[in-house]
């Protein structure tokens, strides 16, 4: 098994969502929620809401290459939330839920616009998915990492949240983890 380690940063509308898809990836070794591509340093959860800090809510996906390559890792955010919204999700609305691909380094980049251009062309030109080098980087707060597992019952998890777990699942059950 690898011990190599590589990190992706997304932005694919409310964390929450993106986090517990990844947290369900075979090969997926760390998922944490944060704030990147803003120009306030540290910002907070309210902050980012106010939509003034121009940071995305994104999560950092931490992967063993060997298990699950990063044009997979893109696959499956492109399945669990719409990239022709701009700075939206679905109710979510505002910059800090904009679609990105947030890349670590040239490799990164290179599979990113070229998974993004085949994506695009699928979407008739309509994509609006952002690709950039992770900037500014903060982890968001303790209560937002984990967040369906901590709070399986809460409303926007039952309705929102859970249902893309489960498109995930039905879409690519191999890729499940045990």
């Amino acid at each position: 098994m690898s011990e190599r380690v590589e990190t992706v940063t997304l932005g694919g509308g409310c964390f929450w969502c993106t986090e517990a898809v990844y947290e369900r990836v075979r090969g997926v070794k760390a998922v944490e929620s944060g704030y990147s591509n803003g120009h306030v340093d540290r910002p907070s959860y309210e902050q980012v809401c106010g939509g003034d800090t121009g940071h995305a809510e994104v999560v950092r996906v931490s992967f063993d290459p060997e298990q699950i390559t990063l044009r997979e890792i893109l696959e499956i955010f492109f399945v669990v939330h719409d990239p022709t919204q701009l700075n939206r999700q679905g109710n979510d609305t505002g910059t800090q839920y904009r679609s990105g691909i947030y890349f670590h380094s040239p490799e990164q980049e290179k599979v990113a616009r070229e998974v993004l251009a085949e994506v695009d062309e699928l979407h008739r030109g309509r994509a609006v998915t952002e690709v950039l080098p992770e900037t500014n980087y903060s982890r968001a707060e303790a209560y937002h990492q984990h967040y369906l597992a901590n709070h399986p019952n809460q409303g926007y998890c039952a309705m929102v949240v859970a249902p893309k777990v489960e498109k995930f699942r039905k879409t690519f059950g191999a890729k499940v983890a045990a």
